[in-house]
């Protein structure tokens, strides 16, 4: 008995005799704890900055040793526990080191999965949500297919759209069945239900949009709530291009300016002639897929032409070069190859002023938590500037081209340009045509009407046509979004809305809301919402702050909010995609690909991850023989 007290007063004053062995041990587990919090937090900033880990060496300290080795060496020359570990490493006193691929490879899943874990607990937690889906070839020439979803993040204090990265996917079939069964296998793989889907935002490819064989067709045979929206991105660069092309003029124009940008780049010595002259803006080439971004195309010559043309004229004047010097001169005088033209200065403006509010409204529609209702509204505006650009801007440019040719020598005349007059074929007895009572337009008006007026009747034709589903869908929730509507709405007005969304939302015996409950709910929800709540998201916050007095207006404008406005997310993931899959990286697996994608796009998810966990669990799962 005295032993058993004497051995419980020994435990109570830490005084046992292997109580150096635990403290062996306690230092020990702090130590190795401490080793892989590093390697940790090493791995987290290279995948974070889409950086290399590995290089042509896999000892550290050698040369070509890689970004994570020399990482390590760095927080060795600083760091005491870092310091110790690779002394032990150097001595080889310990097997374990976590220096290897292997160890980072996992590593990188694990991050990677603890991200992914938090995005599917936040997309179930707000039940519906949208894919978003685009394909690129990689550096490998692999088809690889980003998965994006879009939905009403619920889990912070106030409510906000947001778009995640999922994966990559390498599709080695791009046919519309393909394509559907990876998406099909992938949300099943993430456990997310294919009927609680509320959109679906593809490119403007056949194989994803068709009406009749695409894969949005397929996903509406499975479930017709999966509202379809063209990317309004791509709509918009189609438009361009419609634009562009429904004139030679048009095509002659952009013509001369990739001349002009090809004539001094392709020669330093001019190019330096070029920076000579020029000063600010400089000359960009054309983009061949991107017409919004022709605006910095234009924009050099319009803020600079007289500098430009003062360049031109210098080389053709100087140069020895018959050829070169030839080519300066059409490009400096040439009324019809050049920009030393009257006609090609009103293009410029007019093309410039088009251009640069399609370029506001491009870059504002690729904006994350962009919602469909300020995108009709952006829409909306754009096509009411087209048209008082189509009544008034030809006067207006043509009084700005003015002001530009006032410093550069060139005539404020429309050049004429013989045409040859084709006459009908007469019959016999058939009376001759009064040509010379024919009407014959003056340059001016001619380039007014045949150019000028042409390139607007497109513009405003091919933002109906490409635009139409927005415009159903401001049918179906132009109501909930327009809060002046809902607010004047009579109730017979308000009851054929909400039986209308009610339709929208049902599927077979499947109803996401009750029509009649969703109109006493508005009923009251108009007069309670505060004064400076005036859009949809701004609604939801107030809703969510109410939670569950509104059961249907809650689910209504999660909806609403859900569905995607363009796919510019997907972009951006093919971004990284380039910095991640290089070309010195290009054997990278799938798996380590996809994983360092996310924590490359997944930032601020990243940063919430629990470190120390995350190495317990990594020691646990692994069976290692270090105690932590």
């Amino acid at each position: 008995m005295k032993k058993w007290l004497e051995l419980e007063l020994r435990l109570n004053k830490n005084q046992t005799i292997d109580k150096f062995a635990q403290d062996e041990i306690n230092k020990e587990r702090t130590h190795w704890r401490q080793v892989l919090l590093r390697i940790i937090y090493v791995v987290k900033t290279l995948a974070k900055q889409n950086l290399a880990f590995r290089g042509s060496n896999d000892n550290i300290g050698e040369e070509g040793c890689g970004n994570f080795l020399s990482f390590i060496e760095m927080i060795a020359d600083f760091d005491p526990v870092m310091i110790e570990h690779l002394r032990r490493y150097k001595k080889r006193e310990s097997r374990s080191h976590f220096f290897s691929n292997k160890i980072q490879n996992e590593l990188i899943a694990m991050l990677a999965n603890e991200v992914k874990s938090m995005i599917i607990k936040k997309i179930q937690g707000a039940k519906y949500f949208s894919v978003i889906l685009d394909c690129t070839p990689d550096i490998s020439h692999h088809e690889q297919m980003t998965v994006i979803i879009r939905c009403v993040d619920v889990s912070a204090t106030s409510t906000k759209v947001k778009e995640f990265f999922l994966t990559f996917l390498k599709v080695d079939d791009t046919s519309r069945e393909g394509l559907f069964r990876e998406l099909q296998d992938v949300l099943a793989a993430f456990d997310l239900k294919i009927d609680d889907v509320r959109g679906q935002g593809y490119d403007n490819g056949s194989n994803m949009k068709g009406k009749h064989k695409g894969v949005q067709k397929m996903f509406l045979e499975i479930n017709p709530r999966a509202f379809y929206t063209p990317c309004s991105c791509h709509s918009l660069n189609l438009a361009l291009c419609d634009m562009a092309t429904t004139s030679s003029k048009a095509i002659s124009f952009f013509g001369i300016i990739q001349r002009t940008y090809c004539f001094f780049s392709a020669s330093n010595k001019r190019w330096k002639i070029f920076e000579d002259h020029v000063s600010g803006l400089t000359l960009k080439p054309l983009s061949h897929t991107r017409w919004e971004s022709h605006v910095e195309s234009v924009k050099a010559i319009r803020f600079q032409a007289p500098k430009i043309m003062d360049a031109l004229v210098y080389i053709a004047e100087n140069s020895d070069d018959p050829k070169e010097q030839s080519e300066a001169e059409c490009l400096a005088t040439s009324e019809t190859h050049g920009i030393g033209s009257f006609e090609f200065l009103v293009s410029m403006v007019i093309w410039y002023n088009l251009l640069s509010i399609v370029n506001i409204v491009s870059k504002s529609l690729q904006s994350e938590d962009m919602n469909i209702d300020v995108a009709i509204d952006q829409l909306k505006g754009l096509v009411s500037y087209f048209q008082k650009y189509r009544d008034s801007g030809f006067e207006k440019a043509k009084l700005e081209a003015k002001e530009i040719v006032e410093s550069m020598e060139i005539e404020v005349v429309f050049p004429k340009k013989a045409k040859r007059v084709i006459q009908r074929k007469r019959h016999y007895g058939q009376e001759s045509e009064n040509v010379k009572g024919s009407v014959v337009l003056s340059p001016e008006k001619s380039f007014r009407i045949d150019y000028f007026i042409q390139i607007m009747d497109q513009a405003l034709y091919s933002l109906e046509t490409r635009f139409e589903q927005f415009q159903r869908y401001e049918q179906i929730f132009g109501f909930l979004f327009d809060l002046k509507k809902l607010q004047s709405a009579s109730d017979d007005s308000l009851m054929a809305s909400c039986t209308n969304l009610k339709d929208a939302l049902t599927h077979g015996t499947h109803l996401d809301i009750l029509a009649s409950d969703l109109f006493y709910e508005l009923k009251i929800l108009r007069e309670a919402l505060p004064k400076e709540v005036r859009r949809p998201i701004e609604v939801l916050d107030f809703l969510q702050k109410v939670e569950g007095c509104y059961p249907n207006s809650w689910i209504a404008y999660r909806v609403l909010l859900t569905i995607p406005v363009s796919v510019a997310s997907a972009e951006r993931s093919f971004s990284k995609l380039k910095l991640i899959k290089s070309y010195l990286r290009s054997s990278m697996s799938q798996e380590r690909l996809s994983d360092l994608t996310i924590l490359s796009i997944e930032r601020a998810l990243v940063r919430e991850v629990d470190f120390e966990r995350l190495a317990n669990d990594f020691v646990g799962k692994k069976g290692r023989r270090i105690t932590l």
